[in-house]
């Protein structure tokens, strides 16, 4: 699959001070991709540098193949972008805020947006209302609304659900599953990792303006090892060997296991013991992003 967006040992320079450095990424068309990193790592540079907000030092970036600096303009034109703190007008009204920026992109799919001003619940009472008077959650649906209304083929998304009660984190969700399937590629810049988790195929992750690492959901669950406490009716039995490396703790009748890989050779291992309940913790993407964050730190030292 060719890709949507391709960075190309792309760098920024502040001065002094490291933007994003010989930065490699490759985002395919029709993926929903997460980019995340701590605060300063850089990931509001590389959003600047793909829409030609800033100039790189050196280095590239394309979106489907065109050059974001030489071909800007080309480029800016497929993208719906929302950034983390929206510009707003705060003497305009909602409906003329998004008739302005309509005018501006030039293809607004009327139809699209009213599913969506009904899917986020804004009212027409909302659409008159200035937007300065707005709460910082009824602003971000409005950012989230211009960013999407023209049914761009790339989505640039920072930070989208910030301020978003739990009923609209939902109505985006199911928003990107189906941008997703009509074939549309997002761009995610998120902290909110179980979202991350449950809306990206795959995931960057950037540290100190570097890709720490650049890898799918899937091989992600993969690698993490799951949590398993098997509790038994009685005593514990002895531990067998296919399970002894995985045994963590061994209770008077439990056992704390880390596991890696399927779970049949475990359950096989587990056939015939007198086992009352299992309880098994799900891969969490927190966990890694937080052991790619310290093991970072500690090689910075």
């Amino acid at each position: 699959m060719s890709a949507a967006i391709l960075a190309e040992s792309l760098t920024k320079y502040y001065g002094a001070v490291v933007g994003v450095e010989h930065l490699n990424l490759s985002v395919a068309r029709g993926e929903v991709y997460g980019f995340l990193g701590p605060n300063g790592a850089g990931k509001t540079t590389t959003i600047r540098l793909l829409l030609d907000l800033v100039r790189p030092t050196r280095g590239r970036i394309l979106v489907n193949g065109r050059d974001c600096r030489t071909s800007s303009r080309a480029v800016r034109e497929q993208i719906g972008y929302l950034p983390s703190e929206m510009p707003l007008y705060p003497e305009m009204s909602g409906a003329a805020y998004l008739k302005f920026l309509g005018a501006l992109q030039q293809r607004v799919d009327d139809g699209w947006l009213r599913r969506l001003l009904g899917r986020f619940d804004v009212s027409d009472v909302d659409l008159e209302r200035r937007l300065g008077d707005l709460s910082h959650g009824m602003r971000r649906k409005f950012g989230i609304l211009q960013a999407l209304m023209g049914r761009a083929p790339i989505l640039v998304l920072d930070e989208p659900t910030s301020g978003l009660d739990p009923l609209m984190i939902e109505a985006f969700a199911e928003t990107v599953l189906e941008l997703k399937a009509a074939g549309t590629t997002i761009f995610l810049s998120s902290h909110v990792l179980s979202e991350v988790e449950r809306l990206c195929d795959r995931v960057g992750i950037i540290k100190r303006g570097t890709l720490a690492r650049q890898t799918s959901i899937a091989e992600l669950r993969a690698e993490m090892p799951r949590r398993v406490r098997v509790a038994f009716a009685g005593a514990a039995p002895a531990i067998p060997p296919s399970l002894r490396a995985g045994v963590k703790q061994a209770g008077t009748d439990y056992w704390k296991l880390e596991w890696q890989g399927a779970l049949g050779p475990m359950l096989d291992a587990l056939h015939g013991l007198q086992v009352a309940d299992i309880e098994i913790d799900p891969f969490r993407l927190e966990e890694y992003v937080l052991d790619v964050y310290s093991r970072e730190e500690r090689a910075a030292r």
